[in-house]
């Protein structure tokens, strides 16, 4: 993300959204026919949760997937799914059950050329341009019944199962964003001169990138915490939440004052800070809304302390 936000968001959702829920929920058999070519990049994968009138409210889905004999019929459409347009396998999720709630939910594997599945045109975004997002088309796509991932209604488990870890994943691209804000902005003070000298000898520039440094550093020791604790599998969910919650607030920020550093350079597109921003700004929108995540970090903690 240091180098490209888009490259380190098509990555993430590759390997954490895609790969490791097949890892960690697929049968041998699917796993045996898809991690190898998901691993070495031969095929790209995606995942395919939210809907234009489902995003926070995930569970409010209304794709389905009817059982006919050896096979599911899928029926409905995803949005603002990210690397569909050139996907190969799909994680796809749809309920199997409209009466019940997180329990009518599963999760099916669906790869690229099934007759029915289809991505309309790329999605015109505000940033991560290089980032591929499309809707995904699901008419009448009949996938084998050995395409479901884990069991009938399990879905919901699969889902959330993964989301600490990969809220704590996605959390690498805002610390990547900071690094970039800083590797633009320390050689520009040197370089811009005004009043007779480099701009970086000026206190209130100096005050700036001191706020700067240390917002990125106090974000990187707590991602880094809560990633190490991870692996420990110890990781609280509150803290899941919450280290990406302030870096992706933190990100957004920081690429607002890399572009107030360079000034007028830092808002014509000749110079990347405005493209920094406009990539920071989707840390607070994906992988949850910064609202839904302190909701969530509320609710935990109250709920931990009672």
């Amino acid at each position: 993300s240091r180098a490209s936000a888009a490259v380190g968001l098509s990555y993430g959702a590759h390997s954490n959204l895609c790969v490791n829920q097949l890892r960690r929920w697929g049968s041998e058999e699917q796993k045996q026919k898809y991690l190898p070519k998901l691993v070495s990049g031969e095929f790209l994968g995606a995942l395919a949760m939210s809907e234009a009138g489902a995003g926070s409210d995930v569970m409010g889905m209304r794709t389905t997937a009817v059982r006919d004999g050896d096979t599911f019929v899928l029926r409905g459409s995803k949005m603002w799914i990210t690397n569909a347009p050139g996907a190969d396998l799909i994680i796809v999720y749809a309920k199997t059950d409209s009466r019940a709630k997180s329990g009518g939910i599963s999760a099916f594997l669906v790869e690229r050329g099934t007759p029915g599945v289809s991505t309309p045109q790329k999605l015109s975004k505000l940033g991560m341009r290089g980032s591929d997002t499309s809707e995904v088309l699901l008419e009448d796509c009949r996938i084998p019944a050995s395409n479901l991932l884990a069991e009938v209604g399990k879905g919901a488990a699969i889902l959330m199962s993964g989301l600490d870890y990969e809220r704590v994943v996605l959390a690498g691209g805002p610390l990547g964003i900071m690094a970039a804000c800083m590797d633009l902005v320390m050689p520009y003070i040197h370089d811009r001169k005004q009043f007779g000298q480099a701009i970086g000898e000026f206190q209130l520039m100096q005050g700036k990138i001191a706020d700067m440094y240390t917002a990125l550093n106090s974000c990187r020791a707590y991602v880094y915490a809560v990633a190490n604790a991870c692996d420990r599998s110890e990781t609280t969910r509150f803290d899941a939440a919450g280290c990406i919650l302030v870096a992706a607030e933190k990100a957004t920020w920081m690429a607002g004052e890399a572009i107030q550093v360079l000034g007028g350079n830092g808002y014509i597109n000749e110079y990347p800070a405005g493209r920094l921003w406009r990539d920071a700004k989707l840390y607070e929108i994906g992988a949850g809304t910064n609202e839904i995540r302190r909701m969530l970090i509320g609710r935990e903690l109250f709920n931990a302390t009672k």
